[in-house]
C-alpha cells in the first residue's frame, strides 16, 4: 500500500517542501509536488547567511509553501502519512523551524514523524530524476560545507570513502569569488565569470591531488587565490575571469580525479553525483568524458533539484520507508543535530 510523505528542509537558506507517494518494493517512490523559496535576495546585502533572518523567514514561508504544495498534488492535508524534515546538519534555528513545524503538524493529523538527514537527502535526490541510478555506486557528495565521497550499497548502507580535511569544494567557490569581489552566491557568480576566461592562465595549486587516498583539502588553493589576487594589485579587475577561470579548473580537476580513484579502488562502473556544486557545467562537461572514456554511468539530479529542497527530503523519507530501515516517531518530541556526520546513520534506524 502506497504512503504520502509530506518533507520539510530548512536548513540553511531555502524553505523547500514537497509530497511524496511510496510505489511497490523495487519501484521508486514518484514525486508529486513540491515547492521551493530561496532567500538569496534577502542575504545579498550581508554577503552571506545571517542565521537569525534565515529562521524568521522559514517561518513566514513553510506554511504557504505546504499548502501550496498540497494545492497542486490535490491531496487534503489529513491523507498525508508521514511529515518529514531535515533534521541536521545545519543552522540549529533554521532547523528548529522546519522541526517544529513538522511535529505540530504530525500532531494535529496524528501522524508520526521522521528526522532526515540532509546529506542523505541529497545522496538519494538523482532518484527523482527521469534516469535514477541503481545501486550499488560511489557517490560524490559536493553540497556547501561537505565534500565526500562514499560507497552506497543501498539506502541506509554508506560507507565514507574521502571527505575534505579542511575547506570544502563548495566554499572554495564561494570564498574564492569573495576576493575576486563577486557577489553572493559567490560560487555562480565566479563560475559564470569563468566562462569568460582562460583556465590556463594562472598556474594554482591542485591539494592532495596525489596524496594517494581519497580525501580532499581547498583551504590551501584559496590561499593561493588570495596570493595571486594580491600580486596582481590595480590589475585584478581585468583578469578577474581569467583568475575565475583557473580557480575553477583547479577544483574541478581534483574533483573528477578523486572520483575516478574512487572508482578504481570499489571496482564499482556508476557515479552519482549531488549537491549544489553538482551544477556546475565544468564538473558536468569532464566527468561525463571521463566515465564515458571508462564504460562508467554518471547521474546527477535535476539541475533545480541540486539545490537543498523538500524533495530530496521526502524522497529520502520514502526510500527509508520502503527500505525498512525508517525510524518514526509518535511522541511529537523533536531535537535537531546541526553537526551531524553522515556515517553515522549508516546501516542504522538513526
Amino acid at each position: 500500500m502506497s504512503e504520502l510523505i509530506l518533507g520539510i528542509e530548512s536548513s540553511c537558506d531555502e524553505t523547500g517542501v514537497a509530497l511524496v507517494r511510496t510505489g511497490a518494493p523495487g519501484q521508486t517512490p514518484q514525486l508529486l509536488a513540491h515547492a521551493l523559496h530561496s532567500q538569496i535576495e534577502m542575504h545579498q546585502a550581508y554577503g552571506g547567511v545571517v542565521p537569525e533572518l534565515a529562521s524568521r523567514d522559514h517561518i513566514r514561508r513553510v506554511l504557504p509553501l505546504t499548502g501550496a504544495v498540497l494545492r497542486e498534488a490535490g491531496v487534503a492535508l489529513d491523507q498525508v502519512n508521514v511529515v518529514a524534515y531535515t533534521r541536521g546538519p545545519g543552522l540549529a534555528g533554521a532547523l528548529l523551524v522546519g522541526a517544529g513545524v513538522a511535529s505540530a503538524l504530525a500532531a494535529a493529523l496524528d501522524r508520526p514523524t521522521m528526522g532526515v538527514h540532509h546529506l542523505e537527502g541529497h545522496l538519494l535526490s538523482p532518484f527523482l530524476s527521469a534516469d535514477p541510478p541503481q545501486f550499488p555506486f560511489v557517490a560524490l557528495l559536493v553540497s556547501g560545507g561537505h565534500t565526500q565521497l562514499m560507497r552506497v550499497d543501498g539506502v541506509g548502507r554508506y560507507a565514507l570513502l574521502g571527505e575534505t580535511i579542511d575547506d570544502a569544494a563548495g566554499e572554495a567557490f564561494d570564498k574564492s569569488a569573495k576576493l575576486l569581489g563577486l557577489g553572493y552566491p559567490g560560487g555562480p557568480a565566479l563560475s559564470r565569470l569563468a566562462g569568460e576566461g582562460d583556465a590556463r592562465a594562472f598556474k594554482l595549486p591542485r591539494p592532495l591531488l596525489h596524496s594517494g587516498d581519497l580525501d580532499f583539502s581547498f583551504a590551501g588553493l584559496k590561499t593561493a587565490v588570495l596570493a595571486q589576487a594580491q600580486r596582481l594589485g590595480d590589475a585584478l579587475p581585468e583578469r578577474r575571469a581569467d583568475l575565475a577561470a583557473s580557480t575553477q579548473a583547479a577544483i574541478v580537476e581534483v574533483l573528477v580525479k578523486k572520483t575516478l580513484a574512487a572508482l578504481a579502488a570499489t571496482g564499482l562502473q556508476r557515479v552519482v553525483v549531488a549537491g549544489g556544486v553538482g551544477a556546475n557545467r565544468l564538473l558536468r562537461e569532464q566527468l561525463d568524458a571521463a566515465c564515458a572514456q571508462r564504460g562508467v554511468r554518471v547521474h546527477y539530479p535535476e539541475l533545480h533539484l541540486c539545490t537543498d529542497n523538500g524533495a530530496m527530503i521526502a524522497m529520502a523519507a520514502a526510500m527509508r520507508l520502503q527500505a525498512g530501515v525508517a525510524q518514526l516517531r509518535r511522541d511529537y518530541a523533536f531535537d535537531v543535530k546541526p553537526r551531524w556526520p553522515l556515517e553515522e546513520i549508516s546501516a542504522s534506524n538513526h
